[in-house]
This record gives C-alpha cells, sequence and structure tokens, in this order.
C-alpha cells in the first residue's frame, strides 16, 4: 500500500482512499474520521459546550429530556436518541431504550437473581440492560 501526506494550510482538509475492497483498515480510517466530525453540542444553564465522545459515558432520557452523562456531570443535548444513536461508532451500545453507553466507559455489570443486569460505570452512574438489549450488549463487550 502506498502512503501519500500532503500538508497545505490553504486547502479544506480530506481524506481520499484508492483501494481494490473494503478492510478492516479501511473501516477503521472511515470510523476515525466519523468520530471527528460528529458535531455534539450540550447545554448546562446559560453555558454551551462541545461535546467529545470520548469523554461521554452514556447519553440518557430523564424527564424527555436527553442529557450526556460525563465524569462528574450531566448536559443537555438537543436531538432525540435515535439520531445521536445514528451518529456513534461502535463504541457505544444500546443498553436500553432509554441509554446509549460507551464501552469503554462501563466498569463492570451486576447481575441480580431475577435475571437483570446493571451496568456501572466508571463515574458511578448506574443503568440496567433491558432484556431486548442483553444478547447484543453481551455480544459487543465480548461475553458469551
Amino acid at each position: 500500500m502506498k502512503y501519500t501526506l500532503n500538508l497545505d494550510k490553504k486547502r479544506e482538509e480530506e481524506i481520499i482512499i484508492f483501494a481494490h475492497e473494503k478492510n478492516e483498515l479501511i473501516e477503521s480510517i472511515e470510523k476515525l474520521v466519523q468520530n471527528d466530525s460528529v458535531n455534539l453540542i450540550g447545554y448546562k444553564g446559560q453555558q454551551i459546550f462541545k461535546l467529545d465522545l470520548k469523554d461521554i459515558f452514556c447519553f440518557t432520557v430523564e424527564d424527555s429530556k436527553i442529557y450526556a452523562i460525563l465524569e462528574k456531570e450531566k448536559l443537555l443535548v438537543k436531538q432525540r436518541l435515535y439520531s445521536i444513536e445514528q451518529m456513534l461508532d461502535n463504541g457505544f451500545v444500546k443498553i436500553n431504550q432509554s441509554c446509549i453507553a460507551n464501552i469503554k466507559k462501563i466498569d463492570h455489570f451486576d447481575a441480580s437473581i431475577s435475571g437483570s443486569l446493571i451496568v456501572i460505570f466508571k463515574n458511578g452512574y448506574r443503568d440496567y440492560v433491558s432484556r431486548r438489549q442483553i444478547k447484543s450488549v453481551k455480544e459487543r463487550i465480548g461475553i458469551k
């Protein structure tokens, strides 16, 4: 594979790939470019923040509003949960009807006797995995 880098401050940044077929490397590059182009804004009172996906533990619905849960705070996001889900990469997984979790921010799971699964994030935030989503969550994090 041939590699060329042209640095030109006057041109708009773009990535062009010539390939015989799509492979893991190309998919990784696509994910990197898509993550860079995800534009999420969080609100806290009169303050406005640009959100970085790597800082978000999960997106959740509370009182019919969407929030991004961060290390120590939650910010209002003025987008619908389904549109946020479409923007996200494989680093996020839908754990129930009202929560999309960042896999890298999950600390552990607690399983109850009744069969429910609770997600505990590294910041202490907790949410449940719905029965409908258990199979896909287990597959995404590598549990059989």
